[in-house]
């Protein structure tokens, strides 16, 4: 996939080609079609909170479609992804998790 990745605070983001994982047991991946910044990435950006994990693609408010279905994974045929939850599921970067009880 292509991403826009944070190598280090306060530097431009650099455009990427990175891998894309299948989806494990009882995940899906998304197929992200837009992707908003909140202030907490900027604030990652611009240096101001210590310690961020990099690089680091930022952004985590998306919309996309579901792509593919892990094993084990429940249907979400004809779903959509959208602030941050679908079909019960937790998003986790371009992935989404069971959301845990």
């Amino acid at each position: 996939m292509r991403a826009m990745l944070l190598d280090a605070p306060r530097r431009p983001l650099r455009l990427a080609e990175t891998a894309i994982s299948d989806p494990g047991p009882g995940q899906v991946l998304v197929a992200v079609k837009a992707c908003g910044v909140c202030r907490t990435d900027l604030h990652v950006c611009d240096g101001e909170l210590p310690n961020p994990k990099l690089p680091l693609v930022l952004g985590h408010e998306i919309v996309g479609a579901v792509a593919r279905i892990g094993a084990g994974g429940r249907s979400v045929h004809n779903r959509t992804a959208s602030r941050g939850s679908v079909a019960g599921l937790e998003l986790r970067g371009v992935q989404l998790l069971p959301r845990r009880t």
